[in-house]
């Protein structure tokens, strides 16, 4: 059977089945982290590996111990956060020390809490994402292989980005979980709405100041549709628009009566949408800028206007560099009210195709603009990662071979290595970790380890920024726990020429740099109050299409259409079957 026809075959024969029981059934022995694959019926599960259960048997020594000392039942222990400390004790035994844990922590939980994040760290988010609220089924793509496996993922019976029979993680899992917290978390469209983005982020983390980010609406491979020709028609592409943007961040500054959300512009470039800019700064006041080369959002005036928009490079002098210009001359004015509008955030990585282009997301047109720009930042986000979430092994294996493909004497990272050592005399460049940290910390630290490792050797601790790239993988917490207690071993340290992560860099990149870049004190912030769901003004409900607001002409027109007692006549334009 060939692995296209295993993706359709969505039953167990009566042969897999035989080889298998079910989970629940089987009452496995309940660990905070998952120590073998459990299928959800799609696919044959893998036995588990041998790492995987000396990890097991590590881990019930450990937690045997602790439970007898402390009086209570295994179980009730593995619940606690004893229970996870001694997982990650099992984990650094079994697979290299990765997380900062001890075994105090196994019986005080505030010897846990002593060793995580501490309460008052300044922790700045580079890259927040929320949708707008009539928006129902974004990325749930991405929601899915954070969740793993025990979540209820009707429409994604396999992990979408690493398809049955699929790779294994480097713990041993086809479908790991990153974020415990998502486990068998309805996925519903609230997740990405405004409500839950102000929970997650400000009473479910300890996010100080959050920057919310957006896209410029039509990504090539991920977007279904016609290609836009302009700017307006980019904007129903768009999961949240400039203005909604802005409007979240205004809101939540009122309410808190501190600065603490900021908000980006959305970079179209070329002469053509010039005026879209200006609009947005007369409009939004941005903090900063974020674009996407492999976006189709470059137009310019001399193009044909029924011609798509196209992708763009950030070293183009006729496209490029007429919108930096434009910022540049407002830079000069805004300095004071808005000290971070030039900070030029642009996506690079994740790339939809195997072209290695500049335009597709390789870090080759870095150099240039960093050097034709030097009153800009070039913040880059997911620091120039190529594999969409590790689903492509070719890269993993590398970083995980006895003897790897070298770049300049470092294992090559695709892209990233690149980019690490383009930047490292480049000052006004840095490196964003979003998505490129939350998928690999979890399944592969090793990965992580090399990622770090590269941004830290080459362009050093205070040119990397830390952003979880939330709401796709729930509130941050998680990642700030694991950011906090990571560390790269000892012997990755000594062989690669790696520095040490001292807990005065992980400050920095947790937060302090992204402060020295918007120029924001380090102080305390209010907090938001908890009843802010009252406070949602209707002008903010209309921008952001709650239903029952009125948005726009076609509203208004749907409004008086329905006034006017039409009834709809229930034709289906579709196909429909009539045989069994």
């Amino acid at each position: 059977m060939s692995s296209e026809d295993r993706r359709d075959d969505t039953w167990l024969s009566d042969a897999q089945l035989a080889m298998c029981t079910r989970a629940d059934a089987a009452e496995p022995f309940p660990s905070p982290v998952p120590l073998q694959v459990v299928s959800n019926g799609e696919y044959l599960p893998l036995a588990q590996t041998e790492d995987q259960k000396r990890v097991e048997a590590r881990t019930k020594e450990l937690a045997d111990g602790a439970a007898k000392k402390l009086g209570v039942s295994r179980r009730k222990f593995l619940a606690s956060t004893g229970g996870m400390a001694a997982a990650f004790l099992a984990m650094n035994e079994v697979y290299g020390h990765f997380f900062d844990v001890s075994p105090l922590e196994m019986f005080e939980s505030q010897a846990f809490a002593d060793t995580g994040a501490p309460r008052n760290l300044f922790v700045f988010d580079d890259q927040l994402h929320m949708v707008r609220q009539s928006n129902v089924t974004t990325n749930r793509a991405l929601r899915a292989p954070a969740q793993g496996p025990t979540a209820p993922h009707d429409e994604f019976p396999y992990n979408p980005f690493n398809p049955p029979p699929g790779m294994l993680d480097e713990l041993g899992g086809v479908w790991s979980n990153w974020n415990p917290a998502l486990i068998n978390d309805p996925m519903g469209p609230d997740i990405y709405h405004l409500v839950n983005f102000i929970k997650s982020l400000y009473f479910d983390s300890q996010v100080t100041v959050g920057l919310l980010s957006n896209i410029t609406g039509f990504l090539p491979v991920f977007v279904e549709g016609i290609p836009p020709t302009s700017v307006a028609d980019s904007f129903h592409f768009e999961v949240l628009t400039a203005d909604q943007t802005a409007g979240v961040r205004d809101f939540v500054n009122h309410i808190a009566g501190s600065q603490r959300l900021l908000a980006h512009g959305l970079l179209y470039v070329g002469d053509a949408n010039l005026a879209e800019i200006e609009r947005q700064i007369e409009r939004n006041k941005p903090d900063s800028w974020k674009g996407y080369t492999v976006s189709l959002a470059a137009k310019q005036l001399s193009d044909d206007p029924a011609d798509p928009m196209r992708a763009w490079r950030l070293d183009d002098e006729a496209v490029a560099y007429k919108t930096f210009e434009l910022i540049s001359k407002h830079q000069k004015i805004l300095s004071r009210e808005r000290p971070g509008f030039g900070n030029i955030c642009v996506h690079k990585g994740f790339a939809p195709t195997d072209d290695d282009t500049p335009q597709n997301g390789n870090p080759e047109d870095i150099p240039k603009a960093a050097r034709d720009w030097p009153n800009f930042n070039f913040i880059i986000y997911h620091s120039c990662i190529k594999p969409i979430l590790f689903y492509n092994p070719d890269p993993l294996q590398n970083l995980l071979s006895p003897q790897p493909t070298l770049r300049e004497g470092v294992p090559d990272i695709r892209w990233t290595t690149r980019f690490a050592q383009l930047g490292r005399d480049l000052p006004n460049v840095y490196a964003e970790v979003g998505s490129t940290f939350a998928s690999t910390v979890i399944t592969f630290p090793t990965v992580w380890a090399h990622i770090i490792g590269q941004l830290t050797k080459y362009m050093g601790p205070r040119r990397v920024l830390f952003g979880s790239d939330s709401l796709w993988y729930g509130s941050p917490q998680w990642q700030i726990e694991a950011f906090w207690r990571f560390q790269i071993p000892e012997a990755l340290r000594e062989r690669w020429g790696y520095p040490l992560l001292t807990k005065g860099d992980k400050k920095l990149i947790l937060g302090m740099n992204s402060a020295r870049l918007y120029h924001l004190p380090m102080g305390a912030r209010k907090p938001v109050p908890p009843d802010f769901e009252t406070m949602i003004p209707d002008e903010l409900k209309s921008l952001l299409e709650f239903p029952g607001f009125v948005t726009d002409n076609l509203s208004r027109l749907k409004q008086r259409y329905l006034a006017e007692g039409a009834a709809p006549d229930h034709r289906r334009y579709g196909w429909i079957r009539t045989m069994v």
